[in-house]
């Protein structure tokens, strides 16, 4: 039997979601859209694409036909190495521009540290990343993903990740493209310490 206590709580849950769903419904009709929209990161796909089922360029296609989702997130590994590559790059933007499809982030892994104590290994992995503002900018996206690991106390790491990460942004600021972290292992996956290291880029 349910108790007072299950009672109250499904009731308030369910109004709760009713005036949500009623807040959505009326942003919908005022502006013709909803308040937010729903992309589709690549990585929700890693099977196909590390079994060669899908591919990097067919990619787009398949979230729009497949899951009418218009707005793509890319994983760099799955760029197989052509993210310099102008000719691959435009057949992307193409294809994505034809099928109606916004570009709107890359998610960059295996660039080296970030956060590394030593400086020349970090500068090393700042300049690895501009090649992906750069294909960012060239396809359309707003943002890239990065990560702020490194090997070293979380006080050594902290300091190198803003170091690393305020000399990208001011790179990518020149064109217009975002750098968000991702907590995303490490002390990375520990917010306290991720936020004190946000708070301190280009402060």
């Amino acid at each position: 039997m349910e108790n007072r206590r299950d009672f109250i709580s499904k009731t308030a849950l369910a109004a709760f979601s009713l005036t949500a769903l009623a807040q959505y419904a009326n942003a919908v009709s005022l502006t013709g859209k909803p308040f937010f929209e729903i992309s589709l990161a690549q990585w929700s796909l890693y099977r196909s694409l590390f079994g060669k089922k899908l591919t990097n360029l067919d990619f787009p296609a398949k979230a729009k036909n497949d899951y009418g989702i218009d707005i793509v997130e890319y994983v760099s590994v799955f760029f197989d190495k052509k993210e310099t590559d102008k000719s691959y790059l435009k057949e992307l933007r193409d294809r994505t521009a034809d099928l109606g499809v916004r570009n709107h982030l890359i998610m960059v892994d295996g660039e080296g540290d970030l956060g590394d104590p030593s400086a020349t290994a970090r500068q090393k992995s700042i300049e690895n990343h501009y090649k992906w503002v750069d294909a960012a900018k060239y396809i359309g996206c707003k943002t890239i993903r990065v990560n702020a690991g490194g090997n070293g106390t979380k006080e050594a790491v902290g300091e190198a990740a803003v170091d690393g990460l305020s000399k990208l942004t001011t790179f990518a600021k020149a064109q217009n493209i975002n750098v968000i972290v991702e907590n995303h292992g490490g002390y990375s996956s520990n917010g306290k310490w991720l936020a004190n290291v946000m708070k301190k880029v280009n402060s």
